[in-house]
């Protein structure tokens, strides 16, 4: 059993990181992946290319427990890409790492994906009718089959066709002996960026992060729709038909993306302050301080105290060190989850009024747990203020938020969320509040899981499937 406190968290995705033209690409992916381990942290896995010959190595765990100098130097050439996974639906085994690659008619591809296919069952009934065997549980494995049926295409036309038959969020690398592929989808759900070393070679990635990390220079976002070859010939860019509207996630300035990296535009971190600055607009409390349960509510808190003037505390500490277990504690040692990972400061917090900012209730249970600690050590009033709205409805497009009815918001009202948690008062920001927080406009992003607009209709059952969409 691997104790923690995230079962109430939103489950990170899946993070890719590609690198073309340079001499040592698997090693920067590598710092890369590192740079992406928020995203998932279930299994890694890095393919490289030299113009002739692909190698590869997948693992379970961190990348710094699947990678060593050792296996890094088996990846020789000029291109690379990286996976991070952590699994939305479905096992997780090493047979779903990524990224997956498979040979047909003497080509090899790989793929490398963020996001989630929503048409899935259907395209694979569809494969496996037309005689496909599949060796994974994996969403992304039907791109493998798709560019194999249209093989006999030229490679873009090949690219064209393969997206015109799947549905959903992909933030996608894909690289063939000679080629690195880029891709996003049309809605533009999940990030994807560009950017480009001192010696002229490109890299892609999830995030701005990865850039900062192997001292890249960001040039633009990955377009929604775009899909950029990259080759020894320069970069292409080709287009697929465009989506109706963008539907940019903006889970990912609450929550998903790092603080430090620029997504869709605008930085992650003064994103989370300007919710909390909008939070003191929205809703004043009287209380002693405000604090976060660290990590989540960081950013948002320190909005909240620079826009309130109510001073900004710690009263929480954060044990950095807490690792898989398979021990179980004892009877006696109840929340173990919890206080394993985060203890109150006991003689600080004692009959303290404490503004408590996070960044999402999901289920409820970690926060029912963590309040509880607070009023065991006699904190005298808990009021806690969400940095985003109620989150009421699933995801589809590659966040691990649970089916409708496990979600709080979606079966409680506000005030019957506040009792279940043992607050004395709860606020959420407006949705409208978030969406000036980030700096976009609101017909840019995806809201459905606040709103229930979904962009693009799941199969029936999504949420039931069994298949193994990863991120």
């Amino acid at each position: 059993m691997f104790f923690d406190n995230a079962s109430d968290r939103p489950r990170d995705e899946c993070g890719v990181c590609g690198i073309f033209g340079h001499p040592d690409a698997a090693k920067l992916t590598y710092f890369g992946l590192y740079a992406l381990q928020h995203r998932g942290q279930e299994s890694a896995g890095i393919v490289s290319a030299d113009g002739d010959k692909i190698h590869q190595h997948l693992g379970m765990g961190l990348v710094s427990e699947v990678f060593n100098e050792e296996n890094l130097k088996v990846l020789t050439g000029h291109l690379s890409i990286g996976h991070v996974r952590y699994s939305t639906t479905g096992e997780s085994s090493v047979v779903n790492a990524q990224p997956f690659t498979a040979t047909h008619l003497g080509g090899t591809l790989s793929v490398a994906h963020n996001g989630n296919l929503v048409n899935i069952r259907a395209l694979r009934e569809e494969l496996e009718r037309d005689g496909s065997i599949f060796q994974s549980t994996m969403d992304s494995e039907v791109v493998i089959h798709l560019m194999a049926r249209n093989s006999q295409l030229a490679f873009e036309e090949a690219i064209l066709q393969t997206v015109s038959k799947i549905k959903g969020a992909y933030s996608m690398l894909l690289m063939t002996r000679d080629k690195l592929v880029a891709v996003r989808d049309p809605n533009g759900f999940r990030p994807l960026c560009l950017g480009k070393l001192n010696n002229g070679s490109h890299v892609v990635a999830s995030e701005t992060c990865a850039l900062d990390l192997i001292e890249a220079t960001y040039v633009r976002d990955i377009e929604p729709g775009e899909i950029l070859i990259i080759d020894d010939s320069g970069l292409n860019s080709i287009y697929m038909d465009k989506a109706e509207r963008e539907s940019c996630c903006i889970f990912e300035h609450v929550y998903f993306a790092r603080p430090d990296s620029d997504i869709f535009g605008f930085n992650v971190y003064q994103s989370r302050k300007r919710m909390g600055e909008i939070l003191a607009r929205e809703c004043r409390v009287e209380a002693d301080f405000v604090m976060p349960f660290p990590d989540s509510g960081n950013y948002a808190a320190i909005g909240y105290s620079q826009a309130s003037g109510i001073p900004l505390e710690m009263g929480v500490i954060r044990n950095h060190y807490v690792g898989r277990t398979f021990i179980q504690p004892t009877q006696s040692m109840r929340d173990f989850s919890v206080r394993v990972k985060l203890n109150p400061i006991r003689t600080f917090l004692e009959g303290k009024r404490v503004i408590i900012i996070e960044d999402s209730i999901i289920r409820g249970t970690t926060g029912r747990s963590r309040v509880k600690s607070l009023k065991d050590v006699g904190v005298k009033e808990v009021h806690m203020m969400i940095s985003c709205p109620p989150t009421r409805n699933p995801c589809y497009y590659g966040i691990d938020f649970p089916s409708g009815g496990e979600l709080i918001a979606n079966s409680k009202t506000i005030d019957e969320i506040r009792d279940h948690l043992g607050l004395d008062s709860l606020h959420y920001l407006s949705l409208a509040g978030l969406v000036e927080a980030t700096g976009m406009k609101a017909d840019k992003f995806c809201l459905a899981c606040f709103n229930g607009d979904y962009p693009i209709e799941p199969d029936k059952d999504f949420h039931k499937l069994s298949l193994g969409t990863k991120c």
